[in-house]
């Protein structure tokens, strides 16, 4: 048992001495400042998209807003045009059918 600690200990020893070398140092600072930069750029990207994505959102629902009033608009004209001419309203509803339909065979 005293060999594999004596051989254990030689170990740890040799480790210590790899991480203390310049070369070592040189290169755990190296990768250290290469996640640093690399962590900055990814914080600086998410940033943006997370704006990107807010203005994105307030734009469609605003577009939304939009056309949800603009519809209610042409609902309102279109009912109030039929109740003032019911009769244009009924062959303007016909003649749709008919060209519907024809569409709709092909032939």
């Amino acid at each position: 048992m005293a060999t594999s600690q004596s051989a254990t200990e030689q170990a740890t020893s040799k480790s210590n001495s790899a991480l203390n070398s310049p070369i070592t140092e040189k290169a755990i600072e190296a990768a250290h400042h290469a996640v640093d930069a690399v962590a900055e750029k990814a914080a600086v990207a998410e940033d943006t998209l997370r704006k990107t994505a807010a203005s994105s959102q307030e734009t469609l629902a605003h577009k939304q807003e939009e056309i949800t009033q603009q519809l209610q608009l042409s609902y309102s004209k279109t009912r109030e045009f039929a109740v003032q001419n019911p009769l244009a309203a009924a062959g303007i509803a016909f003649a749709a059918g008919v060209l519907l339909t024809a569409l709709l065979r092909g032939k």
